[in-house]
């Protein structure tokens, strides 16, 4: 992890010169030790597989240990990473274990926020590769995507049959990069035959609603089913169109057939992980496919996954829609917290995490007392892990283990970025501790409650707020949504993730706000509702020096400056 001595500076080697370090197994290792049959590996080159589902058998018994996090900081709190390093410390404790991580999208690898494979000692491999386009899942996505746009256009163009109002059609084109200007676009000029001028605009793929789709679908028919209930737009008598009217699923589902497929690949300790699917934790519900996660249960006896952001986001939404939708339950959780995050939420600036700040951390453990509660509403028993950093100071510790003790939280001390699955037994030896011990788990809201009850519900609970204000165009989003039977589904908030509230600005612990949907979309193939909240976008830009400009490739094709 770190070279030098103490006569020389010390320099800490990047994730990429980890990863680079690691002599990787072939697939077919990792696949017979995981107890895959032959039949059911599609090699992707030596160190990436396609697992085909159908050539697995057996009920999904495996528990599932869910991680996730206090609100997100420029600090970094470390997901990922502790997934990984406690995914391989129940391997070095002698446990049937499978990790089961969403895969990258290329817009945060080329911009800010950076990838996806963990960090340090505890990574998944090949994470250069995986990073950038792996099997290829995210462009089929993107392609059938962009193939329905252009069939809604090229229904219109033919002489538009089922009367679809061009104005009013909700489906946009997807792009898996940052391009901020291509949020809004006008397609169809230069003249009848290229087809009938319209506004139009660009989300990022991992925003597509056949993303989300993808990670919600439970086989391939199914998957051809949602397609076809994709609402594309309205008529001009306001009446909705959807895929199945346009006759397309058959041949977006072809498009698809592969990538649903779950990936294969490793840790660096040689643990066997699935990636696959990737939707936004603000945008979308933020987890890996439930048909990954119910592979890896017929395959492991534990599978230890993610979601997205903090608990007020990508584990509601587990809670809320995948666990739902999948038809199982979380057995354990993990909630992620760091010192330095910690403090930035107590007020400290990035430049100063340095520096030891009890009172600040002492202003800032609100989030994670929050993050807990959540998790303890939906009748679960939280595991906190806090993830070290060298900043930490033992004083700032003693803070953080003393609060845990006075309020009855399970914590352990984690350094996985550092040690690998070494840094994860504590953390490994509390997870099966919890997995041991009956739970009560139950989503927080039933699907026969009204939106407005749906969204109270996970304001209240969840974020703590006040109150729920809809706007006029929410309302009558609602009774829209409500004249045509949409009601009956789960709600899939699009909210910052950076503050329990919908201002990214209030950090800690805000109580007494007020949150505000401004919008609602029914995502009617993936089976939710959005409800937009403050300035969410569906298609973020580029920072002023995006990651990108520090990447390149050497004269023999390995990657440079991948994080």
């Amino acid at each position: 992890m770190k070279v030098g001595n103490n006569m020389t500076q010390t320099k800490y080697l990047s994730d990429l010169e980890i990863a680079s370090s690691v002599e990787l197994k072939p697939i077919s290792i990792i696949a017979k030790n995981a107890q895959i049959p032959e039949d059911a590996i599609e090699p992707y080159g030596r160190f990436k597989a396609k697992i085909n589902p159908l050539e697995i058998t057996g009920t999904p018994t495996g528990k599932v240990v869910l991680v996730t996090a206090i609100s997100p900081t420029p600090a970094g709190e470390g997901k990922s990473t502790v997934t990984v390093g406690l995914a391989d410390a129940l391997k070095r404790l002698n446990q049937k274990v499978m990790v089961a991580l969403r895969e990258p999208s290329l817009g945060p690898v080329m911009g800010i926020k950076g990838g996806a494979t963990g960090g340090g000692y505890a990574q998944v491999l090949p994470m250069d590769e995986i990073n950038l386009h792996f099997t290829g899942d995210f462009h089929a996505i993107t392609s059938a995507n962009n193939a329905l746009s252009a069939f809604i256009d090229n229904h219109i163009h033919q002489g538009n049959e089922l009367n679809i109002d061009p104005r009013r059609i909700i489906w946009k084109r997807v792009l898996d990069l940052n391009d901020r200007a291509l949020r809004k676009v006008i397609v169809g000029l230069g003249g009848p035959v290229q087809g009938m001028p319209r506004e139009d605009g660009f989300d990022i793929t991992v925003a597509s609603e056949i993303m989300a789709i993808f990670c919600l679908a439970t086989s391939l028919e199914d998957l051809k089913e949602r397609l076809a209930n994709i609402l594309i737009g309205y008529t001009f008598d306001k009446e909705p169109v959807f895929v199945r009217h346009l006759g397309v699923e058959g041949a977006l589902t072809l498009l698809l057939k592969d990538a649903l497929k779950p990936n294969l690949v490793q840790t660096i300790e040689g643990t066997p992980a699935i990636v696959h699917g990737g939707p936004f934790a603000n945008i979308a519900h933020g987890c890996n496919s439930i048909m990954a996660t119910q592979t890896a249960r017929k395959l492991a006896d534990i599978v230890v996954t993610e979601a997205g952001f903090g608990a007020d986001l990508g584990a509601e939404k587990f809670m809320n829609i995948k666990a739902r939708k999948g038809n199982f339950s979380p057995d354990a959780v993990v909630v992620v917290a760091t010192i330095r995050a910690l403090k930035m939420h107590g007020g400290v600036l990035k430049s100063e995490l340095a520096s030891e700040n009890v009172k600040a951390l002492q202003n800032g453990i609100v989030n994670l007392a929050k993050h807990v509660e959540t998790i303890r509403t939906f009748g679960l028993e939280p595991v906190v892990a806090l993830n070290r950093f060298v900043t930490d100071t033992e004083a700032e510790i003693d803070v953080v283990m003393n609060w845990a003790e006075q309020n009855d939280v399970r914590i352990a001390r984690t350094n996985v970025w550092e040690q690998g699955g070494l840094g994860g037994i504590e953390l490994a030896e509390e997870v099966l501790k919890v997995l041991e011990e009956p739970n009560q788990f139950a989503q927080l809201y039933e699907l026969t409650d009204s939106v407005d009850q749906k969204v109270t519900t996970i304001v209240q609970k969840v974020y703590g707020g006040n109150e729920v204000l809809f706007t006029e165009k929410a309302k009558k989003q609602i009774a829209q949504i409500e004249q045509f039977g949409w009601d009956l589904l789960p709600i899939c908030m699009a909210k910052t993730q950076y503050s329990l509230s919908d201002q990214p600005n209030l950090l800690g612990r805000p109580e007494g706000f007020t949150i505000t949907v401004r919008e609602i979309i029914p995502k009617l193939g993936a089976g939710f509702l959005v409800c937009l909240t403050g300035d969410i976008m569906t298609m973020p830009g580029l920072p002023k020096n995006p990651a990108a400009l520090r990447m390149n490739v050497d004269k023999d094709g390995n990657a440079v400056g991948l994080f």
